[in-house]
């Protein structure tokens, strides 16, 4: 989060907070990608994000994922996100109020949920 808040700052985005319901939804995800090893935004069960993070109990106007493997460090993986377009955009969202983080093994699936409760 650290990370993110540092790339936030540089464009004048308001940090956001690690909130423990989109951590939980963000979790399950990266744990349903490494079991099925398949890096996607669409769950095992067909699941959209907005609908996995509303599952996990949080009420949101407006949410991102951003979704990667592979990579080993946190500084990696948000350097792979900040080099991709659509990732960035979500890292640099001023919308977003907060983030949930996942990571799961084998083969370190991550997730980012970024939202903004209603």
């Amino acid at each position: 989060m650290q990370l993110v808040n540092a790339e936030r700052s540089k464009v004048g985005c308001s940090p956001v907070t690690l909130n423990a319901v989109l951590t939980k939804a963000a979790q399950a995800h990266s744990e349903d990608m490494a079991t099925h090893q398949n890096m996607s935004h669409t769950g095992s069960d067909g699941s959209a994000p907005g609908d996995r993070i509303t599952r996990a109990g949080y009420a949101w106007s407006t949410y991102g994922e951003n979704v990667a493997y592979g990579y080993t460090t946190p500084e990696q993986v948000t350097s792979g996100w900040m080099s991709s377009p659509g990732h960035k955009a979500n890292i640099l969202n001023c919308a977003f109020k907060e983030v949930g983080v996942g990571l799961a093994q084998p083969g370190s699936y991550w997730t980012q949920d970024f939202a903004t409760a209603r």
